[in-house]
C-alpha cells in the first residue's frame, strides 16, 4: 500500500473534503489522526480523532508535542462564510485570513520536526479562489492565494528532507454543497459549468492527497496539483454571436 506504516494527521478532517482525505490515507495504509474543534458526525473507519482548533498556536504545538511520529501532514482546516467586503468590519475579514492561512502555517511549524526527521510530506488544501476574483470570499480568496504561496517557498527553505506541495481544489460535492448552490437543479446547473460535466468528491481529492503524499511523488515539492475538473469555460465562449464552427 502507498502509505503503509506512515502516519497521517489531517487538519478539518471530520467532513466534506476532509473526511474523504482522511479516508483516502487510511486506504492507502496510513495511520490517520484527524483534528477539528467539533468530533465527526459520521465514522471515520480507523482514524482516530483529537479535539484541536488550529488557530491555538499552544495548543497546536501540545499537540506534535505529544505525537510519537509524523510522516504526513494535511493542512485541510479552512473555509468561509458568502461574506461581501462591505456587510462586515475589517476584524471579521482577518479571522477568515487567520484560519486559511495563519493556522497551516502554525500548524507546519509545529509539525516541523517531525516531518523532518521522516523525511515527510506536507499537502496544503487550495483553492481555484486563490487564482481568480472571489466576489463574496474576497478575504478567502487572498488567503488561499497567499497559501500557495508559502508552500512554495517552505518547498524551498524545508529542502531536501521536507516535500511541501498544494492541491489546488475546485468545487467539491459534499454534504453542505446545497449551502452554496442550492438544492439539486442547482448543483446540476453549476456542474454543468465545469469542462468534466461534474463536481469533484471528496475522494477525488482524497486520491490526489495520497499521490503527493507518496513516494510515487518523491520528486514533486512546490508545486501546484488543479483539481478542478478542467476549470471554468471561458465566458465570452458563450456570449460571442461568431460563428462557432470550425476554425481552419
Amino acid at each position: 500500500m502507498e502509505l503503509d506504516g506512515k502516519v497521517a494527521v489531517v487538519t478539518g478532517g471530520t467532513r466534506g473534503v476532509g473526511a474523504g482525505i482522511a479516508r483516502s490515507l487510511a486506504r492507502a495504509g496510513a495511520q490517520v489522526v484527524v483534528c477539528a474543534r467539533r468530533p465527526p458526525e459520521h465514522p471515520l473507519g480507523t482514524a482516530e480523532f483529537i479535539p484541536l482548533d488550529v488557530r491555538d498556536a499552544d495548543a497546536v504545538q501540545r499537540f506534535f508535542t505529544d505525537l510519537p511520529r509524523l510522516d504526513v501532514l494535511v493542512n485541510n482546516a479552512g473555509g468561509a462564510p458568502y461574506r461581501p467586503l462591505t456587510h462586515t468590519d475589517a476584524g471579521r475579514h482577518a479571522r477568515v485570513i487567520e484560519l486559511n492561512l495563519l493556522a497551516p502555517l502554525t500548524v507546519s511549524l509545529a509539525a516541523y520536526d517531525h516531518l523532518k526527521h521522516a523525511n515527510g510530506s506536507i499537502v496544503m488544501i487550495g483553492s481555484v479562489s486563490g487564482s481568480r476574483p472571489s466576489p463574496g470570499s474576497a478575504a478567502y480568496g487572498a488567503a488561499k492565494a497567499g497559501l500557495e504561496n508559502l508552500a512554495r517557498s517552505m518547498a524551498v527553505e524545508w529542502a531536501p528532507e521536507v516535500r511541501v506541495n498544494t492541491l489546488v481544489v475546485g468545487m467539491v460535492r459534499t454534504e453542505l454543497t446545497h449551502l452554496h448552490y442550492g438544492g439539486e437543479d442547482g448543483v446540476e446547473a453549476v456542474a454543468r459549468t465545469v469542462p468534466l460535466g461534474r463536481l469533484a468528491l471528496p475522494a477525488d481529492v482524497g486520491a490526489a492527497a495520497v499521490f503527493l503524499a507518496s513516494d510515487t511523488a518523491r520528486y514533486i515539492s512546490g508545486a501546484s496539483l488543479l483539481l478542478h475538473g478542467g476549470g471554468e469555460r471561458p465566458a465570452f465562449l458563450d456570449a460571442a454571436t461568431a460563428n462557432k464552427g470550425d476554425v481552419r
